[in-house]
């Protein structure tokens, strides 16, 4: 009696299994299509950085960290960080992660915004994606590279595409959450000025969401990072890959150089996509500068 009874069973693994094929056999050129544009946007971002030099790189970021977030110390810091990840020979890999990441995010911003909108435009709509939303949060991230392999194979395509299921679910909470808490009087006042739908949504509800839509961005990014370990088992190149083979050598200081530029990038990429969403008062922004 301790025992749950055998005669009751849920076959859900065989008719996923039988979806995944029908889905093989009848959109196969679908899939193909699809991991072809994924493949030329990324090897578009990853020939860029390869192909600028690194000391401009690096002067970039630190501007972007001057300029955005408002402090001199801060794109030094940022210039630094970079800059170790040079002296540890992981230039090359840093670049190739970077334009994974920024492909990812691209991707998952593509398709999360215009569903977040759907969302704060729908309670319907809303209803029926926050379980699957919570579903994609807390599947094991392990669990997206099965249909990946299956679509595309091995290399940087199903590593994309898994990461794009699993960083995306954040920018579209954030989206639904910040437009539908945009100031009721502010919609009332478009309205009574005879503001149409769609001039509604891009001159009032998105940017009075920025905030929030600006937190959502930084939280996909983050997380399209921390993906970039578990997409090297199946054969996306970058510092993952560095992190995989020290694992499997048991070499330790070779995956603590490899893991601390991860967390080098993790660093800038959060506090430059978190500026976006922080109004600083240019009185401070002097301030930061002079000191």
């Amino acid at each position: 009696m301790n025992k749950f009874p055998e005669m009751f069973t849920l076959p859900l693994a065989k008719y996923v299994d039988k979806a995944m094929d029908w889905l093989l056999i009848n959109l196969e050129g679908f899939f193909d299509f699809i991991g072809l544009i994924i493949l030329k946007v990324v090897m578009a971002f990853e020939s860029v950085f390869l192909f600028v030099p690194w000391f401009i790189i690096v002067l970039l970021i630190g501007i972007a960290g001057w300029k955005l977030i408002g402090s001199l110390k801060t794109g030094i810091f940022f210039m630094v960080l970079m800059v170790v990840i040079g002296f540890f020979q992981y230039w090359d890999l840093a670049m190739q992660t970077l334009a994974l990441v920024i492909s990812s995010v691209v991707f998952a911003l593509l398709v999360g915004l215009p569903m977040g909108i759907v969302m704060a435009r729908s309670n319907r709509a809303e209803k029926i994606m926050k379980p699957l939303l919570d579903g994609m949060q807390t599947m094991p991230s392990f669990v997206y590279l099965i249909p990946a392999l299956m679509f595309f194979g091995m290399g940087k395509v199903p590593a994309m595409f898994a990461t794009i299921i699993y960083a995306v679910p954040p920018v579209i909470r954030l989206t639904n959450v910040g437009i539908r808490e945009v100031d009721v009087e502010a919609l009332e006042a478009a309205k009574a000025f005879g503001a149409t739908r769609k001039q509604i949504l891009f001159d009032v509800q998105l940017p009075l969401a920025k905030p929030s839509i600006m937190v959502g961005i930084n939280q996909t990014t983050m997380m399209a990072l921390s993906m970039v370990v578990i997409g090297s088992m199946i054969g996306a190149k970058g510092l993952g890959m560095e992190v995989l083979l020290a694992i499997g050598r048991i070499e330790v200081g070779r995956g603590f150089e490899a893991g601390i530029s991860i967390v080098f990038l993790a660093i800038i990429i959060d506090r430059i996509t978190h500026s976006f969403s922080v109004k600083k008062p240019k009185a401070q922004q002097k301030n930061d500068v002079t000191q």
